[in-house]
């Protein structure tokens, strides 16, 4: 599993966040996480796992005390070609309507949903967000990132408008040890058309290049060479185990 840790870590935040208890040990949870790997025969694929509150009368409020949380966990095999990558793909922009605490992982994401069916009713792969400044927040299950001409990388800082993406984390420790120059900070749609390179960073995706914004090409119009560079480097960055 890659970066395990942490996306544990995070897992533990959003459920301190939401006041759910963790259902098992840290220690319980990666054994159960490698079994389910393992029957479902996944070599190169993602395991999720989703964490409630319990089964329990609907009610708004949190169910009876000594309610056991539970788990789910799927593991599947993605397609691991690389043809996406070498093509680039398309992303739209559009107004994010979710709510303010969008750093907690959580399972509401219908805003989300809709962003990414409306990206693909468009021909596209993502939608990226836009707050009411007219400032891009993050793609509906991605980070976003530009660069600009002058070879600048730029994302918005992880506050509670964006999710902190466990991949955005690794790479940024792998920018800074390239050397590379990196601003932290919102910028505008107007900004994305005019860079010379963009992309979107996930944990399935990993560093995939962003060729047109909103129709517009972006840089050539084909990946760029940072991006190119950062998506073949990334796990020599990241946790393997």
């Amino acid at each position: 599993m890659v970066d395990e840790r942490r996306h544990i870590d995070r897992l533990q935040r959003s459920l301190d966040a939401l006041r759910i208890p963790m259902p098992m040990s840290r220690v319980a949870l990666d054994l159960v996480l490698r079994e389910t790997i393992r029957r479902n025969r996944v070599r190169s694929g993602i395991v999720y796992l989703q964490i409630t509150r319990g089964v329990a009368r609907r009610d708004h409020g949190f169910p009876p005390p000594g309610t056991a949380p539970s788990i789910v966990i799927t593991a599947r095999n993605i397609d691991t070609s690389e043809q996406a990558a070498a093509d680039g793909i398309a992303v739209i922009t559009m107004p994010d309507t979710r709510w303010a605490r969008v750093d907690i992982k959580s399972i509401s994401l219908l805003p989300n949903v809709l962003a990414k069916q409306a990206a693909r009713e468009q021909g596209a792969k993502e939608a990226w967000l836009v707050d009411q400044d007219g400032r891009v927040t993050e793609g509906s299950s991605s980070n976003a990132w530009i660069i600009t001409r002058d070879n600048l990388l730029v994302t918005r800082p992880a506050d509670i408008g964006i999710l902190r993406g466990i991949t955005r984390a690794v790479l940024i420790e792998a920018i800074k040890t390239k050397g590379l120059r990196l601003e932290e900070r919102a910028f505008t749609v107007k900004e994305a058309y005019a860079a010379g390179e963009a992309f979107i960073t996930g944990a399935s995706q990993i560093v995939m290049p962003v060729v047109r914004i909103d129709g517009r090409s972006i840089g050539d119009g084909r990946p760029g060479p940072v991006t190119k560079a950062l998506r073949r480097d990334f796990h020599n960055y990241s946790e393997w185990d």
